[in-house]
């Protein structure tokens, strides 16, 4: 095997992803039917349907050309042996010290950063606002911006620091030891994910003492499910769009109810929505979840460490020497494949985790509330009501709406 021979895998492995996600979004755009299902024309006029259609075919555009400049930044990168290139320029430079691999995905980070800012306008202020979502101003925008950016280079640094130390320290089956360490990360972000990401970009407020909170604690109490916080979250700042998040482990459960989901929503239907997410913790799901994310780690650590191994990847990113940076991008390359059987995998193991959180809510909740809640978000989102089954198999993590609303319909044996 040659270094042009895995250049060659390299861009192949880039082409077919392309081609593949750009043929099932082509797919799943043109799926629309005609006619307004029977159970959601209350929620639906042929207005608002065609306007989901529209809101649908206006996203796949700039969907698709924002994986078009990656594309051809990525194939730019593997002919003309950017990576390599770039790497050496780092590495040449004593001014960039012990952090090379740091300063490495910096740039890489930049390009696509910048890159990705005249999209996210054009998608905030021009679609979002052309269908009535978009809350954000320019300064919100900005902000975030700096924010997300200031956050990134954070993780990049400290993340690669650690990786750096643990395979220098370590040498030789270094795999065992990253793996454990970026498990335990996973799970301290899991834990403390809404005390401290969230109130960087939103504020949250404890939700008020009335009808819902009480509502809200009295089914907590009635399932045995402990809550820690229970929180509003200032969604509206951004757009009109209605959601929910619940976060933490054991006695640190978290839920964040956004201000447009409490403004919008009878108390029987957020309960509902709380009791599906219930389920989820009552049937495992969080912990099972977690279970095989942790167990994709350690192969995703294994492999890498093979990789590392590779003098010919490097060469075949234009670099003479492999180190730490360009391991991880021949790794991410030859990954691809593996990385989405175990996604579709893992989509598959959701959706049956939905439709059991459904089931549950239902039994101990309300299921024509929660059918309720789930058809107004629907409609408010301006969802997509036909999704292309393989569209659906590869990437969708929950049911499509029609189908759950099926499932929910159905008597108990």
């Amino acid at each position: 095997m040659t270094a042009e021979f895995i250049l060659y895998i390299f861009l192949f492995l880039v082409a077919l992803n392309y081609i593949f996600s750009s043929v099932l979004e082509f797919l799943n755009t043109n799926n629309w039917k005609n006619n307004i299902p029977e159970n959601l024309k209350d929620f639906y006029s042929k207005e608002k349907y065609l306007q989901a259609r529209d809101y649908k075919i206006e996203k796949g555009k700039i969907g698709l050309i924002s994986s078009s400049i990656s594309f051809l930044v990525t194939i730019s990168f593997l002919i003309f042996s950017g990576y390599g290139m770039l790497s050496e320029y780092i590495l040449s430079h004593n001014v960039f010290n012990k952090f090379h691999s740091q300063f490495f995905f910096t740039a890489l980070f930049l390009i696509n950063f910048i890159i990705g800012i005249p999209i996210s306008y054009y998608s905030n202020f021009v679609i979002e606002q052309k269908f009535g979502f978009n809350k954000m101003d320019i300064k919100t925008f900005v902000l975030d911006k700096l924010k997300s950016f200031v956050i990134s280079i954070v993780l990049i640094f400290a993340l690669t620091s650690l990786a750096v130390f643990i395979i220098d320290y370590f040498s030789s089956g270094f795999w065992i030891w990253l793996w454990i360490s970026l498990s335990l990360l996973m799970i301290l972000l899991n834990m403390f994910y809404a005390d401290l990401i969230v109130p960087i970009f939103n504020k949250l407020t404890p939700l008020e003492s009335g009808d819902l909170r009480s509502k809200i604690e009295k089914y907590s109490s009635e399932v045995g499910y402990s809550l820690k916080n229970i929180f509003v979250i200032d969604g509206s700042k951004r757009s009109t769009k209605a959601n929910a998040f619940f976060s933490g482990i054991g006695p640190r459960k978290t839920i964040a109810l956004f201000d447009t989901l409490v403004d919008n929503y009878t108390d029987e239907e957020l309960v509902s929505v709380l009791a599906h997410e219930v389920g989820h913790y009552k049937k495992n799901h969080i912990l099972i979840s977690m279970f095989l994310t942790i167990s994709q780690l350690a192969l995703i650590c294994f492999v890498f460490e093979l990789c590392l191994g590779q003098n010919l990847i490097a060469n075949a990113l234009g670099s003479s020497t492999m180190n730490f940076h360009l391991g991880i991008i021949g790794f991410s390359l030859l990954y691809s494949p593996l990385s989405l059987v175990t996604g579709i995998f893992m989509n598959m193991l959701s959706r049956k985790n939905e439709y059991e959180a459904d089931d549950y809510a239902k039994n101990t909740s309300s299921g024509s509330a929660l059918q309720s809640a789930l058809k107004k978000l629907s409609a408010d989102s301006l969802s997509n009501l036909y999704p292309h089954p393989l569209y659906v198999f590869v990437h969708y993590s929950h049911p499509p709406l029609l189908k759950r609303l099926h499932a929910l319909n159905k008597k108990p044996h």
